[in-house]
């Protein structure tokens, strides 16, 4: 009975808040790593947009207004990763927070010693634990490049959201069976003290340095990489690609493999 009034809804969202072709497509041609994308996966994101849009606020603050285009185009890469997932994933917040550009969050925290320190570095993101993801207008999409790889800000973001469904944004995703968490944390841990390593050698890394901050920094910055540019993970760390396939049931190298770029 539940399931279908789970049903019965989601196809009432489905109808009567469906994007129109113009807007849909528009969006779509300016995320160039949606071309791979076969015509059952683009139904599927679709639909999971309008899903997503229904059941989350997108809202400009500081007089920036959100156009129907960037609400569309957030929505989009929000639900790349959880295309083969589950909207669920994304339960425990009700908002998309969009500034005009970047924003200073005031961090404050205690240290060990009992120390206070304050952080007032500007921020394009954050997604913030059982609160809002938050986001700098002008950074939304995946124009911006940050060393070789093609930034993504939105993905960046809600792969920490993704991250923080069982606690922190530690780099280790709550992991469906029959995964193993600690092959997991191995080939994580691996490939996160090499990258380490060669940011700390000064070494010229394709992939951002920023990746290198923490394990859920090099989580988020890797599942970026892996949905915008998949070859360029494979070719650094095969291991991660692998896990990565493996929790978000999807394989980018193949959709670039099938349009013969």
């Amino acid at each position: 009975m539940f399931e279908a009034l789970k049903r019965f809804r989601r196809e009432r969202v489905l109808r009567r808040s469906a994007l129109p072709d113009a807007l849909w497509n528009e969006a779509c041609r300016a995320l160039p790593f949606l071309a791979g994308y076969t015509p059952g996966e683009m139904a599927r994101l679709r639909d999971l947009c309008v899903l997503f849009l229904d059941a989350k606020g997108i809202v400009g603050v500081q007089g920036y207004e959100v156009t129907p285009l960037q609400r569309t185009s957030i929505a989009i890469q929000a639900c790349v990763p959880i295309l083969k997932l589950d909207l669920e994933w994304y339960e425990g917040f009700e908002n998309v927070v969009v500034y005009p550009d970047e924003f200073v969050p005031h961090w404050e925290w205690e240290d060990e010693a009992g120390v206070v320190h304050r952080n007032d570095a500007p921020l394009a993101g954050e997604a913030m634990p059982r609160g809002p993801v938050v986001l700098s207008g002008p950074d939304i999409g995946t124009s911006a490049h940050r060393g070789d790889a093609q930034m993504n800000l939105v993905i960046h973001e809600f792969a920490h959201k993704i991250d923080m469904r069982d606690g922190d944004a530690n780099g280790c995703p709550p992991l469906p069976d029959p995964m193993s968490r600690d092959a997991w944390r191995d080939t994580m841990r691996s490939a996160y003290a090499d990258f380490r390593k060669r940011v700390d050698r000064g070494e010229h890394t394709a992939i951002d340095p920023y990746a290198a901050e923490n394990p859920g920094e090099f989580f988020a910055v890797l599942s970026e990489v892996f949905f915008t540019e998949p070859p360029l993970l494979r070719r650094s760390y095969p291991e991660v690609y692998g896990e990565f396939v493996r929790f978000y049931r999807q394989d980018p190298g193949l959709r670039i493999a099938a349009t013969g770029s």
